[in-house]
């Protein structure tokens, strides 16, 4: 099987010291119960990487990972891509809770991306809406988080950073509303442009895939749709990752 095949298949290799670094910080956020099971190196490298591999050795210590030698060609037969740079980390699956109203904060900012196709995308958008200050991502039953390595490469770590919860779409609506949250979808059938759209905090934000969009029983719950406007006449959509770039950011700035 090539290796962008690969990029669909389950896995649970984090890929390189930013994707590592992330899981950590995860842990001691306490929104993550990913297990590092151990730690391979390439032992050519181990002057260049001493830094990370002393921190590694006292993570490993207080969280019980090994740390085992290894080779370039050992550690590229587990990886997708290169840029790994000689460390790599064998881990569990991660628990994704069920969403309960319970668990919704005050003036929180979260958001739901439906129908989305592919593992890189979804990382995509996870780094740019991780950066905007979202506090979690509800996560459908069939999500892209079996392909831990992938996503927390293309989201720069942020997907072990993220608070994340599964729902079916229309729950998540009704759960975040029964909490005083606004739900806004991005629709290019919406009747407001971004700009005007009301955007404060509380909120749950609606994303949909480029090829499917958002299902019309989620957008009937919805109290707002709104549309990002063009520079010029343009009849595609935006793909998921850039829409949630922009609308995250959006949100951001119509916050502080």
């Amino acid at each position: 099987m090539l290796k962008e095949e690969l990029k669909f298949e389950t896995s649970t290799v984090l890929e390189g010291m930013t994707s590592i670094s992330a899981l950590i910080k995860g842990w001691d956020g306490g929104v993550n119960d990913r297990k590092i099971e151990k730690i391979l190196y390439d032992k050519a490298r181990v002057e260049k990487i001493s830094r990370q591999l002393s921190f590694l050795r006292h993570r490993g210590k207080e969280c019980g990972f090994e740390i085992e030698e290894s080779t370039a060609e050992e550690i590229d037969t587990l990886t997708l891509g290169n840029s790994h740079g000689g460390i790599v980390a064998i881990c569990s699956d991660r628990t994704i809770p069920p969403l309960n109203a319970s668990l919704i904060p005050q003036n929180g900012f979260f958001v739901m991306i439906q129908g989305i196709e592919d593992p890189y995308n979804f990382g995509y958008a996870l780094r740019s809406l991780y950066a905007c200050g979202c506090d979690g991502v509800i996560l459908p039953e069939r999500n892209w988080m079996g392909a831990a390595g992938v996503v927390a490469r293309s989201s720069a770590g942020a997907s072990e950073m993220m608070q994340m919860f599964k729902a079916k779409a229309e729950d998540t609506a009704d759960a975040f509303k029964s909490c005083g949250y606004r739900v806004v979808a991005a629709d290019e059938r919406g009747e407001t442009y971004l700009k005007d759209g009301n955007l404060k905090r509380p909120i749950l934000l609606i994303i949909g895939g480029e090829r499917r969009g958002i299902s019309r029983s989620l957008l009937e719950k919805c109290d707002e749709l709104v549309k990002i406007n063009y520079g010029r006449s343009f009849d595609a959509s935006l793909s998921a990752a850039s829409a949630a770039t922009i609308l995250g950011y959006e949100i951001m700035i119509k916050n502080l």
